[in-house]
């Protein structure tokens, strides 16, 4: 069964166009680096119940290696399940598909039949793919699901992509938007100019990835020009591995800015967030070493809190970079405000139930 932007109900798409708060689902393990479901489905609550506009699972922070090790499915499954019983709001389920043509499009095929609603597309498997052998990769596995676009960056994996790549990608009927993640202003620009050259503004929604510039990205109104006039766009959501941590106070920051936004009103005391909220990145994203530590940052925060067992990653050289624990330690002495220990301190027991 394929699915198109126009099968999708009319609550999902609103919300994202609109814009939505979706943290990239980790995975739970146990020691034996074997799924754990009690904890996976606690992770999904605690999502719903800090206010997230969806989920996306299968993706970098959920671990791309879950592919090999047969979890793609029963994930991706569990996920859905638990937030269907969890919660009556509407949720957009967002999927990951990586790796061939052939593999892709099984993936796509797969969300589609387990309810997802779109997939985010990652062509990093394809580095040395032309652009045009790219772009007919997105359009086949558009035809399988409505697609994100996503501009990975490079130090964990993805490839460089020019604007007449997003251009050409925005041209693609069941494309419904763009986590844009290449961690470099550059680059990010590079999309925004690819969408407005497609003309495809109004239907492809911008979502940040850039997950050193959350703030900014969506308080920022980008311009660029088509037909000789300036033409402003606005990222308007976000999808982002950081706000699989400290999601309460991540949602709470990011409807603070699509309140200024609409009020046409920023505070400073809100563009400063910027650079606390990517100092508390910084660390959690291990990027003193690189990113080495960037999906175990995350599990150590999550296992500080009770919500895991463990930081066990599936490949066992997958830890904490050189120092990192302190540094975790640090940001959450210096910014409280962006965490949110308390409110998972008085949900954990029901979560873990």
């Amino acid at each position: 069964m394929n699915l198109s932007v126009a099968d999708l109900p009319a609550d999902i798409r609103r919300l994202i166009r609109g814009g939505q708060a979706i943290p990239a689902h980790p995975l739970a393990l146990t020691a034996a680096r074997k799924l754990d479901p009690r904890r996976q489905r606690a992770l999904t609550r605690y999502y719903i119940d800090a206010g997230a506009g969806g989920l996306a699972v299968g993706v970098h922070t959920t671990q791309f290696a879950i592919r090999e090790a047969g979890l793609y499915r029963p994930v991706l499954e569990l996920a859905r399940q638990s937030a269907e019983a969890w919660s009556d709001r509407p949720l957009v389920m967002i999927a990951g598909l990586a790796g061939s043509t052939g593999q892709a499009t099984r993936e796509a095929e797969i969300a589609v039949g387990l309810g997802y609603h779109a997939g985010l597309l990652s062509v990093a498997a394809l580095r040395n793919a032309s652009e045009d052998e790219l772009i007919d990769h997105c359009k086949r596995v558009a035809e399988k699901i409505p697609l994100f676009g996503f501009y990975l960056q490079t130090a964990v994996g993805g490839i460089p992509l020019s604007e007449n790549f997003w251009r050409r990608f925005s041209q693609i009927e069941n494309v419904v938007g763009i986590k844009i993640a290449p961690f470099d202003r550059y680059r990010t620009l590079d999309v925004v100019r690819g969408v407005v050259a497609a003309g495809a503004e109004e239907r492809v929604t911008l979502y940040t990835g850039n997950d050193d510039h959350i703030v900014l990205d969506l308080l920022t109104p980008f311009v660029a020009r088509r037909d000789d006039r300036d033409v402003t766009v606005r990222i308007r959501g976000g999808l982002l591995g950081h706000w699989s941590v400290w999601t309460k106070a991540a949602v709470d920051v990011f409807e603070r800015c699509r309140r200024a936004v609409e009020t046409g009103s920023i505070p400073s005391e809100l563009l400063a967030l910027d650079s606390k909220i990517t100092a508390c990145n910084q660390a959690v994203f291990d990027v003193a070493n690189n990113f080495h530590g960037v999906i175990a940052g995350c599990h150590e925060v999550l296992r500080r809190q009770g919500l895991l067992e463990g930081i066990w990653c599936l490949d066992p050289n997958e830890t904490l970079g050189r120092g990192q624990a302190d540094e975790i330690s640090r940001v959450s002495r210096a910014y409280p405000e962006l965490t949110d220990d308390a409110f998972v301190a008085a949900n954990l027991e029901r979560w873990l139930d």
